[in-house]
Order: C-alpha cells, then structure tokens, then sequence
C-alpha cells in the first residue's frame, strides 16, 4: 500500500519516464502501467491511488512491484482472461449435463 506520508506520488505519464521503468533507454507507454495496476502480471499488481482526478504511484510502489515479480518463491495466481472464463464455465455446465444435473 503507497504511504503518502513518506512515499512521494507521481503521475502514471511520470512513472513511465522514471529511470527504472525505462526500457532500451526509452520510456514505457502509458498504456502499460495502466494495465499492470488494473490487471497486472501474473497476479501481481502495480499498487496505486487516485489522487484528485489522476491515478497515481510511487517509485517505491514501483521497486516493490518488480521485486515481487523477480521473487522465485511468489506465489502467485494467474488472473484468466474473461475468454478463459467463459470456456471454463461452458465446460463446467457441459460435465454437469452429462452427469444428469
């Protein structure tokens, strides 16, 4: 969780600029840390708060959410894709059909 009261917010455009976040030199798209704080990597998500009318992070939530993604002991849950779901879901009821439910 982002503690404002020692950890400084930035912006998601600003993150993506941060020296950690660079990739070949050149910045993340804004579209990327978007998507790691609402879906995330494997489970993990990119911790933020909305702040007035902009979502926004930290460089410590950022160091946080990559050291959790280089952990080999996490353990995490693969979040599926509401494809995945679906297919799960029409699976499900096809067994309980043919078990006569």
């Amino acid at each position: 969780m982002i503690n404002l009261e020692i950890e400084s917010p930035v912006t998601l455009r600003h993150a993506a600029r941060l020296p950690q976040c660079r990739r070949n030199g050149r910045p993340l798209h804004l579209a990327t840390l978007f998507r790691w704080a609402q879906r995330g990597i494997r489970g993990i998500r990119l911790e933020t708060i909305q702040q007035g009318g902009a979502m926004v992070t930290s460089p410590q939530a950022l160091e946080r959410f990559f050291a959790a993604l280089a952990s080999p002991d996490a353990t995490v849950t693969p979040t599926r894709t509401p494809k995945q779901r679906q297919r799960a879901q029409e699976k499900a009821e096809a067994n309980l059909q043919k078990a006569g439910w």
